[in-house]
């Protein structure tokens, strides 16, 4: 019932795995504390699901295709939610690194991989 729930939560606020939206950002701190709890279900799962929030960059991908034509700006509230979501999975790398420490793999695993995502992926550049 929990991984439904995680999946159904990922369609809505990362779509396809690569598309946030307007809700994404004010929702990773929910998953974050959800994360850091010892007795949550599917911790691996919100895990990953972070990971996605992380990585899209389909809206600054758009949005550079278009740079210099008619349609340039009207990326720019898409880019905001797609920044603000990244940086708000940053903000919450405290709780994924005491994950991390876990003694439990099926814990830690996903959260270094999570870890290593957000080393991988740059900040997005300003405007």
């Amino acid at each position: 019932m929990a991984r439904i729930a995680i999946d159904d939560l990922g369609d809505a606020i990362c779509a396809l795995g690569f598309v946030v939206g307007e809700a994404t950002a004010p929702t990773v701190p929910f998953l974050l504390e959800l994360v850091g709890s010892p007795h949550v279900a599917c911790g691996a799962e919100l895990l990953d699901l972070l990971g996605d929030i992380c990585r899209t960059d389909q809206w600054h991908t758009a949005a550079a295709a278009t740079r210099g034509r008619k349609h340039d700006a009207s990326y720019q509230q898409q880019t905001g939610w797609e920044t603000a979501a990244r940086t708000a999975v940053y903000a919450g790398r405290s709780v994924i690194e005491g994950v991390a420490s876990s003694v439990r793999p099926e814990e830690a695993t996903p959260a270094r991989k999570l870890l290593q995502v957000m080393d991988d992926t740059l900040p997005f550049p300003e405007p």
